[in-house]
C-alpha cells in the first residue's frame, strides 16, 4: 500500500493499485471499509466491468501496474479492449480512463463502470454524524459531478468533478436484505449503461468503438468547503432559473443550450445542451396546478382504494393499489401493504381537499366519516392505543400515533387527538421521533382547555428537552439514522421554542439544521434537487421490492415543513431564501409522482440498476405517497 497526500487529506492506494481508502482532512474515512461486511476489495474505488457486444468483462488486478512519485498508473486487458488508467495524486486528486479497441472489428461498449464505494452508511446516529459521508451524485453527461459532504454538514467536502467526457448514470450494487436499510451500497459511474437500462435519465448512449479508436474520460477531485464553493470551480453546460412549473410556464435556461422551455402536457422533460464536442442534460417538471392534482388524486382514491367488497367499516378503509392488474393489494404479514400506517396519508389528503371547498363536498364528507368509523372500530382503541392495523392487534407502533391524531383534529375531536398523544408518551414516546409531534401538540396546546392544554404543552418541551440531551446520540428508530430522524427532531425543537422560547436555546436548534441539509444536494435534476436521499422505501412498500435510491421519496416533505417553519430571526436574509427556495422545491418535486388521470406511484427507484436489474423505473404500487400532497397543501 502508497499512502499519497491530497490537499489536507490523504489517499491510500493499495497494490493492485485500486484506491482503498480517502482519508478526510479530519480523520475520518471518506470511503467504505473492509470490515468484513457489504465491502470488500473487489469493490474498491476504480475496479468495475464493461459489458459489450463481444463479451463482458469486470476488472481487477491490472495485467501491467507502475508506481509514479506522484500516482500510478495501471492496465487492464478486458478481451479485445484495454483499459489504462493514470492517478495523479497531490493539491488535486486527477484520474484519467481510456478505453481502446485492440482488436480488428468494431466493439459496441453497452455499458462501462467504475465503482466509487462512498461511506454512505449508518451504523448510529453518532458514528453517521461524525465517520460518514452522504454522496450526492449528478451523472448528467458533461456536467457531471459527485458532492461527497460529512453527514454532521462540516466542511470541507470532497467534490468531483468531470473534466473530460460525459457520465451518463450511476447503479447500486451489494443491496441485500442482509444490509437492509442502513447501507446505501457501492456506487458505480457509468460513461453508460446503454445495455441494461436503455432508458434511464433520459437515454443512455451507445458507444461504438472501431479499430484502434477509444473513448477517454478524467475527473478531479478536490476539498472544497462547502457546495458553493464546489460550484463555484465548475463551468456547467446547462442550468436553470427552477426545475419544477405549472404546464404554459415558461422555464428559462442558461448556457450553451436553448434559452428556454415550456410544456403543454404534464411531465419530465430532459432538455440538452452541447458545446459542439460534449452533451450535458437536465430534467424539469410540468405539472398541473395542485388543486387539480389534489382533485384527480381523490377521485382516484374514492374510485380504486377501498374495499366495497368488505362488509364492515373496513370497506372505508384506504389501501395500496397495483396500478397495473387494477387490484387493491392485500397486506397479509407485509404491514407496510396494510389498511392502516402511513395509508392514513389518503385519508388526511381528503380532509384537506374538504376543508378547501374543493372536490365533492357530500361524497368527502361521507368516506371521511366512514374512515371515522373504521378508526374508531379497527385501529384507535377508547384509551387512545394505536393498533397497528385491522389485523395485528396488540401491536404498537409509535409513528401511528400522531398520524391518527392528526386525524381526529381533522375530524373535530381534540378530546380523542389528546388521548392519542398521552398513550404516545405513557408508551415511551419521549425516547422516539414520530413525525408531525410538535405541531400537532402545538395545536393542541393552544385549542384544548386547561389542564389538557398544559399537558400538551408539557408533553411538548420535556421531549424537546430529552432530545436536546441526546445530543448527537439518537436512539435508532426503524433505521440508524435517516432525514425523518433529523427532520422530526428539529421539528420538535421549532415547535418548543416558539411556545417557549425562554427554555429552548436557539442555538441547539442551529447547530442541528446542517444535520437535515447535508442530506441533500442541489443537482439539476427535478427529482434530486434539494430532496433527501433515501434508499430502501421501494423495497418496502413497493411491489418491485427493489432497494436503492428512491427519488423523490416524499418524506423528503419533512424537511420542506422543517423549513418553512424554520425561526428566521436564526438564520440571516440569504438562508432564510435559501429555506424557501428549498422547501418549495421538494414540494414540487415530489408531483412528479402523480399522473394527469390520479394514479400514483409510490417509489421512483432512480439509479440505472440495482443489483444488475434495471430500474429508473417508477413501482407500480400506489402506496404511502399521498402525504407529499397533504404537507404541499399544508404548506402553501
Amino acid at each position: 500500500m502508497e499512502i499519497f497526500g491530497f490537499g489536507a487529506g490523504t489517499v491510500q492506494v493499495g497494490d493492485d493499485g485500486a484506491v482503498e481508502q480517502v482519508v478526510h482532512p479530519d480523520g475520518r474515512q471518506v470511503l467504505l471499509e473492509d470490515d468484513g461486511g457489504v465491502h470488500d476489495t473487489l469493490h474498491a474505488w476504480g475496479k468495475g466491468f464493461v459489458i459489450t457486444d463481444r463479451g463482458s468483462h469486470r476488472f481487477d488486478h491490472p495485467a501491467m501496474l507502475r508506481w509514479r512519485q506522484t500516482g500510478i498508473d495501471l492496465l487492464y486487458q478486458l478481451g479485445e479492449l484495454e483499459l489504462r488508467v493514470g492517478r495523479r495524486f497531490g493539491e488535486q486528486w486527477t484520474e484519467t480512463y481510456e478505453l481502446r479497441n485492440t482488436g480488428a472489428e468494431p466493439v459496441e461498449v453497452g455499458s462501462i463502470a467504475i465503482s466509487t464505494p462512498y461511506r454512505d452508511i449508518y451504523r448510529s446516529s453518532r458514528e453517521s454524524l461524525t465517520g460518514a459521508v452522504h454522496a450526492h451524485v449528478w451523472t448528467g453527461g458533461a456536467d457531471a459531478w459527485v458532492w461527497a459532504v460529512p453527514m454532521d454538514g462540516s466542511g470541507p467536502g470532497l467534490g468531483l468533478q468531470l473534466k473530460e467526457g460525459e457520465l451518463w448514470a450511476y447503479s447500486v450494487e451489494s443491496r441485500e436484505p442482509g444490509t437492509s436499510s442502513n447501507i446505501r451500497g457501492h456506487l458505480y459511474l457509468h460513461v453508460t449503461d446503454h445495455a441494461r437500462s436503455p432508458h434511464a435519465m433520459g437515454g443512455q448512449p451507445s458507444i461504438t468503438l472501431a479499430p484502434g479508436a477509444s473513448y477517454r474520460w478524467t475527473w478531479q477531485l478536490s476539498w472544497y468547503d462547502d457546495l458553493p464553493g464546489f460550484h463555484a470551480d465548475r463551468q456547467p453546460l446547462i442550468g436553470a432559473d427552477r426545475l419544477a412549473a405549472e404546464v404554459g410556464e415558461m422555464i428559462l435556461l442558461t448556457g450553451a443550450g436553448p434559452s428556454e422551455v415550456t410544456s403543454d402536457e404534464p411531465g419530465v422533460v430532459h432538455v440538452e445542451a452541447t458545446d459542439g464536442q460534449r452533451t450535458a442534460r437536465i430534467a424539469v417538471l410540468f405539472h398541473q396546478p395542485l388543486r387539480e392534482i389534489a382533485e384527480r388524486r381523490v377521485r382516484f382514491i374514492l374510485d380504486k382504494q377501498r374495499r366495497p367488497e368488505l362488509e364492515d367499516s373496513r370497506r372505508y378503509a384506504f389501501v395500496p393499489y397495483d396500478n397495473d392488474s387494477g387490484l387493491t393489494v392485500l397486506s397479509g404479514a407485509w404491514r407496510d401493504y396494510s389498511d392502516a400506517r402511513e395509508r392514513i396519508g389518503m385519508a388526511l389528503l381528503l380532509q384537506e381537499v374538504r376543508d378547501r371547498g374543493w372536490g365533492d363536498r357530500p361524497e368527502l364528507d361521507e368516506a371521511l366519516a366512514g374512515y371515522a368509523q373504521f378508526v374508531r372500530e379497527h385501529v384507535v382503541d377508547e384509551d387512545g392505543t394505536v393498533q397497528d392495523d385491522s389485523i395485528h392487534k396488540g401491536h404498537v407502533r409509535l409513528y401511528n400515533f400522531p398520524w391518527f391524531a392528526r386525524f381526529l383534529i381533522g375530524q373535530g375531536d381534540l378530546a380523542g387527538a389528546a388521548r392519542i398523544l398521552d398513550q404516545y408518551y405513557e408508551r415511551g414516546g419521549s425516547q422516539f421521533l414520530a413525525f408531525d409531534l410538535g405541531p400537532i401538540l402545538s395545536e393542541l396546546a393552544t385549542r384544548l382547555d386547561e389542564p389538557d392544554a398544559g399537558r400538551m404543552r408539557d408533553h411538548l418541551v420535556q421531549h424537546a428537552r430529552t432530545f436536546i440531551e441526546y445530543g448527537d446520540e439518537l436512539p435508532p428508530h426503524e433505521v440508524n439514522y435517516e432525514q425523518s430522524m433529523v427532520a422530526p427532531l428539529l421539528e420538535l425543537l421549532v415547535a418548543a421554542y416558539r411556545i417557549a422560547p425562554a427554555e429552548i436555546d436557539g442555538a441547539e436548534l442551529t447547530r442541528r439544521l446542517p444535520w437535515l441539509t447535508a442530506f441533500a444536494a442541489d443537482q439539476p435534476d427535478v427529482r434530486l434537487r434539494h430532496v433527501s436521499i433515501r434508499h430502501w422505501d421501494g423495497y418496502w412498500f413497493g411491489r418491485l421490492r427493489l432497494w436503492g435510491d428512491v427519488f423523490p421519496h416524499y418524506w423528503s416533505v419533512l424537511s420542506a415543513a422543517v423549513y418553512a417553519a424554520w425561526p428566521r430571526e436564526l438564520v440571516d436574509e440569504p438562508q432564510a431564501a435559501w429555506l424557501d427556495a428549498a422547501g418549495e422545491a421538494i414540494l414540487r418535486s415530489n408531483l412528479v409522482n402523480f399522473q394527469a388521470d390520479g394514479s400514483a406511484t409510490c417509489a421512483f427507484v432512480y439509479p440505472s440498476c440495482v443489483n444488475g436489474q434495471p430500474a429508473y423505473v417508477a413501482d407500480p404500487l400506489a402506496n404511502d405517497q399521498d402525504w407529499a400532497l397533504v404537507y404541499a397543501l399544508r404548506l402553501g
